[in-house]
């Protein structure tokens, strides 16, 4: 268990986190269930356990400490054995689109330890674990479980569910349905008789007279870290498939003889002329920081021409060159020497780019975005 294995003095304070936001659930409900939004749960386990915030990732984990991915979900304790959502399937539908039910059913399991297996080798985990916190009658309890792999060898599949809109599956371990409208993988999470522990929450009966109060009185200003963000694409936009001989598939190229890991990542002309002061100026050294907390030597190169005075590059590359690919390609894509990475091994991941955040003239930070990052990126602020 991870909540158990935390000093003392974190875990009293996320326990009185908690009560304090269930004590304002009069601001969003009538119910005498105390109510608890799932990014105010996040927020409370990150900030009391000094755990990293995965949540924005869109990843198969919500927080991550000291090598411990925790998927972190709240829902209403019902009668302890509550099935809820753990994945969804809406950006591979093509790729799940017309398949016989059975094959669907493995097909899921297969893309659902893929993801798990991705985010696990990106942040260098070494375990998961499910922390979930259920809400009943004056009262939050606190559950873990195990956060493993599908178990496709001991796939059960219940025969009477093949000709309904939800399919219905289970391994050696747990329970789970897939909903064909909605592409969504639920899981039954067994509750009862393995309650942690309760934690009782006194709903305030007037929580705006709170709220006035607080604003009233807060004199301090707040500040934050200037950072900025970027999205680059890991396909070509010219016809959205990642090309054979270049990008993440640049080892491929002909010409001069070439190393087995390298890549570069395409930085488009237009992301330059939009901030061009993102990067340092072409060929300037700076530290990339991976999702694991490693360390590259990276730069942008290629001459782009000159942005406003500004030698940019239009290929992001690590330094060597052959890190940036050995992670990306070997680590976390698993590929052999000599196999090409496609699109649809992307897609099959969830992912398609990488967001690039700038923590100051020399340090930024890598991770991959979900699909469809960089078009939103593109639709935002490309003129």
């Amino acid at each position: 268990m991870f909540i158990k294995k935390q000093p003392k003095e974190q875990q009293e304070l996320y326990l009185s986190l908690l009560q304090a936001v269930g004590s304002l659930s009069g601001l969003f409900s009538d119910s005498p269930n105390p109510y608890l939004y799932y990014r105010s749960a996040e927020r409370a386990f990150c900030k009391a356990f000094q755990a990293e915030d995965l949540s924005r990732e869109d990843s198969s984990y919500d927080a991550k400490k000291e090598g411990v991915g925790i998927g972190l979900k709240t829902f209403l304790y019902k009668n302890g054995r509550c099935l809820e959502k753990v994945a969804e399937f809406n950006s591979t539908s093509n790729i799940l689109r017309n398949l016989p039910p059975e094959e669907l059913i493995f097909k899921i399991a297969d893309l659902r330890n893929k993801r798990i297996a991705f985010t696990k080798n990106a942040h260098g985990l070494t375990s998961a674990l499910y922390h979930c916190i259920t809400r009943d009658n004056g009262k939050f309890s606190i559950f873990e479980c195990p956060l493993i792999p599908i178990n496709t060898a001991q796939i059960i599949i219940d025969k009477k569910s093949l000709d309904k809109n939800t399919l219905s599956f289970s391994d050696d371990v747990h329970e789970y349905k897939f909903s064909l409208s909605k592409s969504t993988l639920f899981k039954r999470f067994n509750i009862k008789d393995n309650i942690i522990t309760d934690i009782p929450v006194s709903v305030l009966e007037d929580p705006f007279e709170l709220v006035q109060r607080l604003l009233s009185e807060n004199k301090t200003t707040g500040h934050t870290q200037d950072t900025s963000t970027i999205i680059l694409p890991l396909y070509s936009e010219r016809d959205r498939e990642v090309p054979t001989k270049s990008g993440l598939n640049q080892w491929n190229a002909a010409g001069r003889e070439r190393h087995e890991d390298e890549v570069y990542i395409q930085i488009p002309r237009w992301v330059s002329t939009h901030c061009p002061h993102f990067f340092p100026s072409r060929d300037t050294l700076f530290e990339l920081k991976l999702p694991d907390g490693k360390t590259l030597s990276a730069k942008s190169c290629q001459d782009g021409g000159q942005v406003n005075g500004i030698n940019v590059g239009k290929a992001l590359m690590s330094n060597p060159n052959k890190d940036l690919g050995k992670w990306i390609l070997r680590h976390i894509l698993n590929l052999l020497p000599d196999e090409l990475c496609t699109l649809d091994i992307l897609e099959e991941l969830g992912i398609d780019s990488v967001e690039i955040t700038k923590i100051s003239s020399s340090h930024y930070k890598i991770n991959f975005a979900p699909l469809g990052s960089y078009k939103t990126f593109c639709d935002t602020y490309k003129k």
